[in-house]
């Protein structure tokens, strides 16, 4: 498998063009056309994490949370550039999965509340999905062929279906005049061809495709079409919450979740007597989404990266808070290494190694 089939497999299930406008995914560094011999998956792309990728003879990293975010001046033998230099030196690629990881249905979020323990989960936040409906007119003896042509070129498809077509007969007339060359009919008479009008749904960004495809492949010298911009439901968002087996005192689900992430160290907000049946989640840093989660009916909104002041505003309102820190996310190393094995099965590659890192990119020390 090549690094750019990898990248292929990766959209496929987790689409890059899910993540968030402001982040920076895909393939950071690296060669398309290289084969891959074995990946790492990583939280931070770290010089020990790295350095592990070369002692474990693996030519592909996969982090979660992207080398080259903030802009990089120069690259030097040292900091950032240190990283890169070293990757490059290697010939070792780097892809990001990052925000579209966190909002995927199997992602972080996931990982995290199968850690914990949670049942029915179910996805918060779903993010809405733009898409058009197409609608054209076609005379009746073309439409087959129009059809044809459209879905060779991909559109009118829908996850594992293609081929998506509705149609609807009737009469269209026309008056060719002036310098007009019509496809039928003469000038100055008026022309009466039975048509079909055609439905079909494309995604937002087939919309360009599509419009050339129609002037190209219609017979009509000016066809008639348009484009109804609609949204639905998509089945990808950030957070999610699930139930507990059994209800807890809010102390003794605090503990039980450090034990279960191994985490040296968290902090809670709330009432000290409330007890814990239902859980919404955010991993990494998910602060400003704690009154949905109370108003979807959260005992307890889990989290990183909470500052002062959020905190007390939740306190005050009366909604419990659990920070994990940012660094629980580090079960998506182990998490991604288990889908990666899935995918590449299906792939007919799993003779490709792929290994969860065991360095420890946390920055800061507990005392």
């Amino acid at each position: 498998m090549k690094v750019n089939e990898l990248m292929a497999m990766l959209d496929e299930h987790v689409p890059f063009n899910t993540a968030e406008s402001w982040d920076n995914v895909g393939l950071l560094i690296g060669d398309e056309s290289q084969e891959v011999n074995g990946i790492l998956t990583a939280l931070d792309c770290t010089i020990d994490v790295v350095q592990q990728a070369i002692n474990e003879n693996v030519n592909t990293i996969i982090s979660h949370h992207p080398l080259i975010f903030k802009g990089i001046q120069s690259i030097t033998n040292q900091g950032y550039g240190e990283i890169i230099r070293l990757l490059i030196q290697n010939n070792i690629n780097l892809i990001a999965m990052h925000t579209n990881l966190d909002v995927n249905p199997n992602g972080v979020n996931a990982m995290l509340a199968s850690k914990i323990g949670l049942q029915h989960t179910q996805l918060i936040n779903k993010e809405p999905i733009q898409y058009y409906k197409v609608q054209t007119f076609i005379p009746e003896d073309h439409l087959e062929t129009f059809k044809q042509q459209l879905n060779d070129i991909g559109l009118a498809k829908e996850g594992d279906y293609e081929y998506c077509f509705f149609e609807s007969k009737g009469r269209g007339q026309f008056k060719p005049v002036g310098d007009a060359d019509p496809y039928i009919g003469s000038i100055d008479e008026i022309e009466y061809v039975d048509e079909v009008k055609l439905e079909f749904m494309i995604s937002y960004q087939q919309r360009q495709l599509t419009e050339r495809a129609i002037h190209h492949y219609h017979p009509y010298e000016t066809p008639v079409y348009d484009f109804i911009e609609l949204n639905k439901e998509g089945n990808y968002g950030l957070g999610i919450m699930g139930e507990l087996k059994e209800p807890m005192k809010i102390e003794d689900f605090v503990e039980q979740v450090k034990r279960q992430l191994q985490i040296p160290s968290v902090r809670y907000v709330g009432n000290s007597n409330a007890m814990i049946s239902k859980v919404a989640m955010i991993g990494g840093s998910g602060i400003g989404f704690e009154y949905k989660a109370a108003q979807l009916g959260a005992d307890i909104f889990i989290t990183g990266d909470i500052k002062h002041h959020d905190a007390l505003d939740a306190k005050i309102e009366g909604i419990n808070l659990l920070d994990i820190n940012h660094y629980s996310e580090y079960v998506m190393k182990e998490g991604l290494k288990l889908l990666l094995q899935e995918w590449l099965l299906e792939e007919n590659s799993n003779d490709i190694k792929v290994v969860a890192s065991n360095i420890n990119t946390d920055p800061f020390t507990y005392i």
